[in-house]
């Protein structure tokens, strides 16, 4: 079977231009793919002093020659490898880093099978405005294309197209630019073969660390170069490294493993209390595999998808129930040899007695026994840079003003993280510095990953760094848009308006007029990017016209474009304290796009007639142009609601819509929805252009809340069951999974044990009706507590393509609905923007654009975006905790004299060594712990604290504690963290 893509050309080049490969097909089948294509004369070169390529360089400008090299001239161009790509990516992409760059066709091929994410990264550099890079597609240059080696590898074919481009580039030039200032082409390659070739061709060539050597104000770079040498310390004559870790199993193994059920194959977590520990979770066991120690641990790293084999039944157990700080139990490794490590072998030495005494059921409850296994191999690593900062303790007093090269720690901010070993010359002047690190590799000898530095931050402890760092640390794309982004916008910008209705316009087409309806919007305070709007009004016939209308954004972001990868790739807004991190440009978002008062909008709307029992008669969608007629807060829609004297047309719609939303609500509840909690909290900010932090409260959620929650869940229903039953293969939902009822094992028996009180999960709707039930009359804030940690028991709710998993699994647990969609927020979520197309095409306004028509395409993108909104959550609440701390601190020191904060809080989870509160007052958690370990009852849930009198006082999960709240520099993060300890019923400052 052939694959065949053909551009005509004559007859007989066929056999030199015909390229034969195979693959493997989605049902596994190997297939023959034949492709052909033209071999052109009109391939630009892109150097600048070219002549002769003028009228063929295309849409980018070419680039000119770099300088400041000590060997080789002022107008010289290199011309790396892929494995120059693929290991040295960091470098290329340094703003210091500043050479023409030359990249072939032939290298991006190999890239881009080899590795995607790399491959997109190359693509954002030669898209971006910074750097100088040409690319020159030599498979398509008559002169460059290699062609007659169906015989010989792929491997050696890449070979010799770049060597064959290089003698191309060369001659090409000495042609066309006649001056004695030929351009040099420097080929880059750390291969030894290909450079014993280039030098029988006379090229240029040298390695990537030998061009970096030579070039002027080097020290920065010399730090980001990737050294690819053991990398473990050398040993002494005659001794060898001792071997820390197991080997890893083949790759080949690995995959026969997880195929027979030997192996098990999932996503590897550290545990947040305690570094020996992580765990892993795979369909075959209920409860998550546990790994014990360092070596069973492997050099798995956050995020890695790896390989476990289980243990015997007889060596499962429960996570230690002790919080054990990294910290501590490193604070003596030396960094320039981590072979060595007696202050670590003696504090792991410890804990693995603990675990083996720890096995009978004294020690742990049985209720949270796990099964256990170890990792023998690594499927994919999850590297990426991350934000640490230099570990003082790790420069030699001797070195700690030493420009000279020295290996130093770089500690993490995510205490989940290991520590990293790099070598650098800058040591001195990155201390107090939050810098970026990207691991090279870890060794089966050394106790750390080595990595190499990327470039610094800010000062530690700045507002500017700290933001950046949370961006960082979450993966968030916050880069500026580029201008091709940017010239997707409309060309009138700010100026655009929704043309005259007898314009006979595109934007009129097939629309509906709603100008004249009594639209609003209820929105937060300071919304800019205003997405959804609602009315209400009384039919005729005593029913309820209701409407959603939405942002039309799918009518500005065509597929595509460069703007729809754009957003695709970003998948979300990012929403930080004090700072919005778009998914698009800010004027669709907050003003083209955004649903403002008293202008004309595009929009996508929703109608639903319904009776008075908010029961739904009849549905439909329309593309629509709107005028909203206000935008309020909710406590400004709660006021006009609940002001009798006011009966204008906008009031009466807002008390309509409450209305009907209570019904739904009530019919939701009733089918067994959630209504589960998460602390919420509002920061304060100085009005003065400083916007620093002052105060932090509890928010408050108004009845206005839940009205808009209610349409926007019915809307988003409406539009899941329209778009599945048009596209049932490729229709994009959203899903949320019932949980193992395991999951929940330990809070009911927390319950049972601690109040009396059982909790129901056969079903949501069981769940939903035990927790009305766990009440306590004297705590009137335990039912929050109950619901908080009963929503740490659930899934993640995640995004899908329709034809991926069977049509039973469609359901949304907490909302309990069989189906169900993102389509109110296009301006903030990319999948709404496929839902919007997809509704478009439904009701036939649009026919769908080709690629929605690819499952594999919608898995694709539903993947990205699944991974980018967990991503969202968390540097949302990473910046929430940070300013929280801010706001404290502020409020610990106002009117200049220093306080002391003390708030009530509620114990969550007991340790053997501390304990975890939430404090309700503002929604914060925290952990105190203790300098000893003390009395700890695992099946009670308690643990005994010395009052000082020689008598214990016994403190237990649901228990009403006062904790003492300051802020210090946390070790890791290296700003502001909330510390808590306990003040009543004892002070834990004495423990």
């Amino acid at each position: 079977m052939a694959e065949i893509s053909i551009l005509k050309r004559p007859r007989g080049e066929a056999s030199q231009t015909q390229r034969k490969f195979f693959k493997k097909t989605a049902r596994g089948r190997v297939v023959k793919v034949l492709r052909e294509c033209y071999l052109r004369d009109d391939v630009g070169c892109g150097i600048e002093q070219c002549t002769l390529c003028e009228s063929h360089r295309g849409s980018r400008p070419p680039i000119s020659g770099g300088g400041g090299h000590n060997v080789y001239s002022q107008n010289h161009y290199i011309l790396p490898e892929a494995n120059t790509f693929l290991q040295q990516m960091d470098l290329l992409e340094s703003p210091s880093f500043s050479p023409a760059v030359i990249v072939l066709q032939t290298v991006l091929e190999e890239i881009r099978s080899r590795s995607l994410p790399l491959f997109n990264r190359i693509n954002a550099l030669m898209k971006g405005e910074e750097k100088k890079v040409w690319v020159f597609h030599n498979d398509f240059m008559r002169d460059t294309a290699v062609l007659g080696h169906e015989n010989g590898s792929l491997a050696e074919r890449h070979s010799a197209g770049i060597r064959k481009a290089v003698a191309w580039y060369n001659h090409h030039l000495q042609q066309t630019i006649r001056s004695h200032k030929v351009p040099t082409i420097v080929l880059i390659t750390d291969d030894t073969e290909q450079e014993n070739r280039a030098k029988e061709d006379g090229l240029t060539y040298t390695s990537i660390r030998t061009y970096i050597e030579g070039l002027q104000d080097n020290t920065n770079l010399l730090d980001i170069l990737v050294d690819h040498g053991d990398g473990a310390k050398e040993s002494a004559p005659g001794q060898k490294n001792p071997t820390l870790y197991p080997e890893y199993w083949p790759t080949a193994k690995l995959t026969a493993g997880v195929k027979s059920g030997e192996l098990h194959q999932g996503h590897f977590n550290p545990n947040q209390y305690n570094y020996l520990e992580g765990n892993v979770t795979v369909p075959s066991f209920p409860k998550p595999l546990l790994l014990i120690g360092r070596e069973n641990m492997n050099r798995s790293v956050q995020g890695d998808v790896v390989a476990v084999q289980v243990l015997p039944e007889s060596e499962w157990r429960a996570p230690r129930n002790e919080v054990v700080d990294q910290d501590m139990a490193l604070q003596n490794d030396d960094a320039d040899n981590s072979i060595e490590g007696g202050e670590t072998e003696d504090a792991e030495a410890k804990l693995s007695k603990k675990d083996k005494q720890g096995s009978s059921p004294k020690e742990f409850n049985p209720m949270e026994k796990q099964p256990t296994g170890r990792v023998v191999g690594i499927i994919k690593r999850n590297w990426r840079p991350y934000v640490c900062h230099i570990d003082r303790t790790s420069l030699t007093s001797s070195a700690s003003t030493s420009i000279a090269q020295q290996t130093v720690f770089a500690t993490p901010v995510d205490r989940r993280l290991p520590r990293i070993r790099i070598r650098t010359r800058q040591a001195p002047s990155l201390l107090e510095q939050k810098i970026l690190v990207s691991i090279d590799r870890w060794e089966k000898t050394s106790r750390y990953p080595e990595g190499h530095f990327v470039r610094t931050l800010g000062k530690v402890e700045s507002k500017e760094a700290e933001l950046e760092s949370l961006l960082l640390e979450y993966d968030v794309a916050y880069r500026p848009f580029g201008k091709a982004i940017l010239a997707c916008l409309p060309a009138e910008g700010d100026n655009w308006v929704v043309p005259p209705k007898d314009s006979n316009s595109a934007e009129w087409r097939g629309r509906e007029d709603l100008r004249e309806l009594t639209i609003c919007s209820i929105d937060p305070p300071g919304c800019q990017d205003i997405d959804d709007a609602l009315h209400a009004r009384l039919l005729p016939n005593g029913n309820v016209e209701a409407g959603v209308h939405i942002a039309d954004v799918s009518h500005f972001v065509h597929p595509e474009t460069p703007m729809d990868s754009e957003a695709a790739s970003r998948g979300t807004t990012v929403y930080m304290v004090d700072k919005r991190v778009d998914m698009l440009p800010s004027l669709l978002g907050t003003n083209l796009c955004s649903l403002r008062p008293y202008v004309e909008r595009l929009a996508f709307s929703v109608f639903w007639e319904l009776d008075s029992n908010a029961k739904i008669v009849n549905t439909r969608f329309t593309k629509s142009v709107i005028a909203s007629k206000a935008a309020f807060t909710y406590e400004e829609a709660q006021l006009r609601k609940d002001d009798p004297n006011m009966n204008d047309e906008l009031t009466v719609g807002i008390r309509l819509l409450n209305t009907i939303a209570q019904k739904l609500k009530a019919a939701r509840m009733a089918a067994g929805a959630l209504n589960l909690a998460s602390p919420e909290v509002k920061i304060h900010l100085d009005s003065s252009e400083s916007s620093d932090p002052v105060d932090v409260e509890q928010k408050e959620l108004r009845e206005t809340n839940s009205l808009v929650e209610e349409f926007m869940l019915l809307a988003n229903i409406s539009v899941a069951q329209k778009i599945q039953e048009a596209f049932p293969h490729t229709a994009v939902l959203r899903r949320h999974c019932a949980p193992p009822k395991t999951n929940f094992e330990t809070l009911q028996d927390i319950l049972v044990k601690r109040k009396g009180l059982s909790l129901d999960v056969s079903s949501s709707g069981a769940l939903a009706a035990s927790l009305d039930k766990c009440i306590d009359p004297d705590q009137p804030s335990f039912n929050t507590l109950v619901r908080i940690m009963a929503t740490r028991c659930m899934l993640s709710a995640e995004y899908f393509c329709s034809g991926s998993v069977s049509r039973d699994t469609f359901g949304h647990y907490g909302l309990a609905t069989p189906i169900y969609t993102h389509f109110t927020s296009p301006i903030r979520r990319y999948a709404d923007v496929l839902a919007h197309r997809q509704l478009s095409a439904a009701i036939s306004y649009t026919p769908l654009h080709p690629v929605l028509h690819s499952k594999a395409h919608i898995e694709q993108i539903m993947g990205n975006i699944n991974r980018r909104h967990r991503m969202a959550q968390m540097a949302g609440r990473a910046s929430v905790e940070f300013y929280v701390g801010l706001a404290l601190k502020a409020r610990s020191q106002r009117g200049g004299v220093t306080r002391q904060v003390e708030e009530d809080a509620y114990v969550i989870r007991a340790f053997r060594n501390g304990i975890s509160v939430f404090v309700s007052a503002l929604g914060i958690e925290g952990l105190v712990t203790f300098k000893h370990e003390n009395k700890y009852d695992p099946n009670l849930y308690t643990v005994s604290l010395p009052d000082g009198t020689g008598k214990d006082v016994t403190i237990a999960v649901f228990d009403k504690v006062r904790v003492r709240i300051e802020v210090e520099k946390d070790r890791n993060t290296q700003r502001g963290k909330v510390k808590m300890t306990l003040a009543s019923p004892i002070d834990s400052t004495n423990l």
